[in-house]
């Protein structure tokens, strides 16, 4: 059973819609038992950092993960959840999980992409560069198309990146190492590329759990 992070942040609902299509034995949840039982963790959101971190201190979520991720349980972050595996983020000046080193920053206003100002959330379909081997990213190859929405994207520390995308600047759609992954972009909402990354999630789960 894979585990959905609930607190209230988002997307939880699409990404769960996105599992049963998939046939994926998944449930939304704030219940630390539940979460540490569980063959896998994913961490969605949508939001601010800040709020989304008070949210998670005061339910005690923020220990829940870091006792998931120190017992090995894999852990999917997504968008939001992606920003806050990360150790700060520009937004709110938050410091967050610490999971995974690294800093969330701002797009600024004066970047470029294609010759024009950027528009400020990046939203919209963009393509990946894959330049490491990953089972997350299985399949997905580079010119492959997913979503984004957002305004911050994510900086991790060398050596972590997985795939990257083109928007103002150069930064990583996909970072983490083996069990231990972080998406800027939304899977459930990226078509065919998407689902096969949340299938990918979940078959290296169940190998896991084994």
């Amino acid at each position: 059973m894979i585990a959905i992070l609930d607190y209230k942040a988002g997307n939880q609902t699409s990404v769960l819609r996105a599992c049963r299509r998939l046939g994926i034995g998944a449930c939304i949840t704030d219940e630390s038992a539940v979460l540490l039982g569980a063959d896998g963790i994913i961490f969605p959101g949508v939001g601010a950092a800040g709020q989304a971190m008070e949210r998670l201190k005061s339910a005690g979520q923020d220990i829940v993960l870091r006792e998931a991720a120190a017992r090995g349980i894999p852990i999917l972050g997504i968008c939001l959840g992606c920003q806050i595996l990360l150790e700060r983020s520009e937004e709110n000046d938050t410091e967050t999980l610490g999971i995974l080193p690294g800093v969330c920053r701002r797009f600024r206003e004066d970047m470029t992409d294609g010759g024009e100002r950027i528009k400020i959330p990046h939203m919209g379909w963009n393509r990946l560069e894959i330049t490491a081997d990953s089972p997350l990213l299985r399949g997905v190859r580079t010119g492959d198309a997913v979503y984004y929405v957002h305004s911050y994207y994510p900086d991790p520390a060398e050596g972590l990146a997985l795939a990257w995308t083109e928007y103002g600047t150069r930064f990583p759609g996909a970072f983490g190492r083996d069990g231990l992954w972080a998406v800027q972009f939304h899977p459930e909402k990226s078509g065919p590329v998407g689902l096969s990354i949340l299938r990918n999630f979940s078959d290296y789960c169940g190998r896991a759990a084994r």
